[in-house]
């Protein structure tokens, strides 16, 4: 596998970012961190003017530490890998293993990244990305970090359109009710990437998930009927009988079952109060007993 895998050996789908991204990135954060820094240097010479030379280099060199080293180290501890540069091109540095990075991974890349970005104008840091096969520099190597894409562009599932009539009244009488939820994603996801695979990777993928089917079902797959065209008219038929069973049920009323096999509607609560009132005070005084006047109060049901 050439992905990060976890301690329980499952791969992870990381997308790595790519050189120009990353310069955009890089770019950004440098802008604002030497913005911000001219502006505490010039704060800084204003309030130590009085000081000697010595005293105003020490500051200098301490201001130098806290804001272009100290600075991002501090905001890719607190935004766990985001920082202004990552976040406007859509990236985040993680862990090897997808984790969020802590303090000690962003001081080893914010101390190999004076070297590799702030003397060598970057130059470093380009090889490094370069050579590496996911694009890491040479902090991000020794700190076990990764710097992935967060926004990647999520492809549509095709809208499922209905089969062939003779073809939807063979799926139309199938149990699906112990088809699991992972099996209809994998068919979901393959009908959204079958334009995409090679033809032979994708009529396997297909053969595959018919087989998986027919065995939930319990009826075969017909001889005549390609697996991609089988998984298509099967996943209309799951989505048709959502649709209906979610149309089944009226607005403001309940169904009931009944030991008939049928549902009775149950109405509604404030029809049950508009019923037992009109019985109660209604119709010409039926309701009063004993000649007094109806108050208009309703029992609990």
């Amino acid at each position: 596998m050439s992905g990060p895998v976890t301690g329980e050996a499952v791969a992870l789908e990381l997308r790595a970012a790519k050189l120009l991204s990353r310069g955009a990135a890089v770019l950004i954060d440098l802008v604002v961190t030497w913005l911000v820094f001219l502006l505490v240097m010039v704060g800084v010479l204003v309030t130590t003017a009085s000081l000697d030379e010595a005293a105003v280099a020490a500051v200098s060199v301490a201001v130098f530490l806290l804001v272009p080293v100290g600075g991002p180290i501090a905001v890719e501890t607190l935004s766990h890998g985001r920082s202004l540069g990552k976040w406007a091109c859509g990236l985040r540095v993680v862990r090897e293993d997808g984790g969020p990075i802590r303090f000690r991974h962003a001081l080893v890349r914010g101390a190999m990244g004076v070297v590799e970005i702030l003397l060598t104008v970057g130059v470093v840091a380009c090889v490094a990305s370069l050579v590496s096969e996911r694009g890491r520099r040479v902090g991000d190597v020794f700190a076990g970090t990764l710097v992935v894409r967060e926004r990647i562009p999520v492809a549509r599932v095709p809208e499922l359109a209905a089969p062939e009539p003779w073809l939807a009244q063979q799926v139309n009488g199938l149990d699906l009710s112990s088809v699991p939820d992972s099996l209809w994603l994998a068919v979901r996801q393959y009908l959204g990437r079958a334009r995409q695979l090679d033809a032979q990777v994708a009529a396997a993928m297909a053969g595959r998930l018919a087989a998986e089917l027919a065995a939930r079902t319990g009826v075969p797959v017909p001889a005549e009927v390609p697996a991609g065209s089988y998984l298509a008219a099967v996943a209309y038929e799951r989505r048709e009988r959502e649709r209906r069973k979610a149309e089944a049920v009226p607005r403001g009323r309940v169904e009931a079952e009944v030991p008939g096999g049928g549902a009775a509607a149950v109405p509604e609560a404030r029809d049950v109060g508009r019923e037992v009132f009109s019985s109660e005070g209604g119709g010409g005084g039926e309701g009063r007993s004993g000649g007094q006047a109806g108050t208009g109060f309703v029992p609990p049901v």
